[in-house]
């Protein structure tokens, strides 16, 4: 049974509770870049397909309006896959479920995929449509938008004629972007050494979760709490006053995310555990006060659990919770060129226990000026090779430099204004968006990004305002008319 049927524009709701039954987790776009070529045979509209998967979907003008440039309406396949740690769902096999709360739409306990799935159900309907006046528009679905970028830095020129892009891909409607951020991860591989556990020792296991999570970029500015953060301080003040080993310590997953859950295994001596108890009750308390504005939903759990066969050494412990706790997380700087928006930011994304001797950590940093972007990823380098950590820095991606004078910003602040009666909001954005990259490759191309209002990106709270889906379909078909 169709859960969305009936909400409007139809077609659209339609298309995005299709892409729901399809995995598309980051790099596991082939079963969605095949229904894309499928949808496309089936339309008899003319497609394409590269090497690295992204897929190019093409549809003549409409009567009249031939001579019209082209437009590029771009938007990716893959999607974040967080879920709660009650649920089980296989993302690589397991369709999302969408149902409608209120005036959202969600997901059961997943990710719902909105970003960008409803990117990509607006330039279906633009395909199918037989209703909208419009020039050439070229569809195009990138792949790996979330975890590499690696569809747009695999585009090749002549992949794609259009000089105009709209990027379908942003979660503010009635926002207009313009810019974004560059981004960098940070990737760490804390080598430790671990010792044959002392039975007599007492082991507990303490979670933290609740949280709202996020997106890395958008929601850094959120005073939203990191879960890792939030354990590690407890961990290393019982390692401060009493001495603990550790036995294990998960936290976190995508490095675009704000980690929401963390939990860890610690050994003490028995005679400490109605101290650490009592701690521990202290700490849960202060910071329930703490995050009690931004973090309403945040919890903590201690249980006994058996000893661990092996254990970080008392040195491996210290150095771990020294590096986590000095790692910094979250707004590094606030611009003075853009007020009120974030410039400089870096993410403590995640920790596992992931190889035999090594402890992976996950980082990444983001800012609109180059040099700060890397001067926040090497503070977080020098921070972890302090302890002897292996560092190791991605290739990044470039930030997109605004361009105020934009004539398809003109054409889309104009469409809004006469649909809506106000002024739309023209900014940049802190989070990452694959223009950049299209600038290095198509140099001159003209590009705006605008969406409906997405909400919880990146974490099981994604949701999406239907009301605004409505309006920025509207406010789509009339940029196109207008071209």
């Amino acid at each position: 049974m169709k859960v969305l049927q009936g909400l409007k524009p139809e077609a659209v709701w339609g298309y995005f509770e299709e892409i729901c039954q399809i995995p598309r987790p980051s790099r596991k776009e082939e079963k969605i870049g095949a229904w894309l070529m499928e949808f496309a045979r089936k339309n008899q509209l003319e497609a394409r397909q590269d090497e690295a998967g992204n897929v190019l979907i093409v549809k003549g003008a409409t009567s009249g309006k031939e001579n019209t440039p082209t437009v590029v309406l771009q938007s990716h396949m893959d999607m974040v896959c967080e879920k709660n740690s009650d649920i089980r769902h296989d993302f690589d096999k397991d369709p999302i479920q969408p149902y409608i709360d209120g005036g959202w739409v969600k997901a059961k306990g997943t990710t719902l995929g909105a970003d960008d799935g409803i990117g990509m159900a607006a330039a279906l309907a633009v395909l199918t449509s037989t209703d909208i006046q419009h020039g050439p528009i070229e569809c195009l679905f990138t792949v790996d938008e979330e975890t590499g970028l690696t569809g747009a830095f695999a585009l090749k020129p002549g992949f794609f004629s259009g000089k105009i892009l709209l990027n379908l891909d942003s979660e503010d409607e009635g926002e207009m972007f313009i810019g974004c951020a560059g981004g960098i991860d940070t990737v760490i591989r804390f080598p430790y050494q671990k010792e044959t556990a002392d039975k007599s020792r007492f082991a507990v296991k303490i979670v933290v979760k609740g949280l709202q999570g996020g997106h890395s970029g958008d929601d850094i500015n959120k005073g939203r709490g990191n879960a890792i953060k939030i354990l590690n301080r407890f961990l290393w003040e019982m390692n401060n006053k009493y001495g603990i080993q550790i036995g294990d310590f998960a936290g976190g997953n995508l490095r675009n995310a704000i980690a929401r859950e963390a939990s860890a295994v610690i050994a003490f001596e028995e005679s400490l555990k109605e101290p650490v108890r009592v701690a521990f009750n202290i700490y849960a308390a202060e910071m329930e006060n703490v995050w009690k504005m931004t973090e309403p939903g945040i919890s903590f759990e201690l249980e006994s659990v058996d000893v661990p066969a092996e254990l970080l050494t008392v040195a491996s412990t210290t150095d771990l919770l020294n590096a986590l706790y000095a790692c910094p997380h979250g707004v590094f700087a606030m611009s003075y060129r853009m007020p009120g928006m974030v410039e400089t930011s870096t993410n403590l994304a995640a920790v596992k226990f992931v190889e035999n001797d090594r402890i992976l950590i996950t980082t990444s940093q983001r800012s609109d000026v180059d040099s700060e972007k890397m001067n926040i990823a090497q503070m977080v380098a020098s921070v972890f090779k302090m302890v002897g950590a292996d560092v190791e820095h991605g290739e990044g991606y470039p930030g997109w430099a605004p361009n105020p004078d934009s004539a398809i910003l003109k054409v889309a602040v104009e469409s809004y204004k006469c649909l809506f009666g106000k002024e739309p909001i023209v900014r940049s954005i802190h989070a990452g968006l694959e223009c950049g990259l299209f600038l290095e490759k198509y140099p001159g191309m003209d590009m705006i990004s605008f969406g409906p209002t997405l909400r919880g990106v990146h974490s099981p709270d994604e949701k999406v305002d239907i009301e605004t889906v409505e309006k920025w379909w509207k406010h789509l078909v009339n940029i196109l008319e207008k071209i």
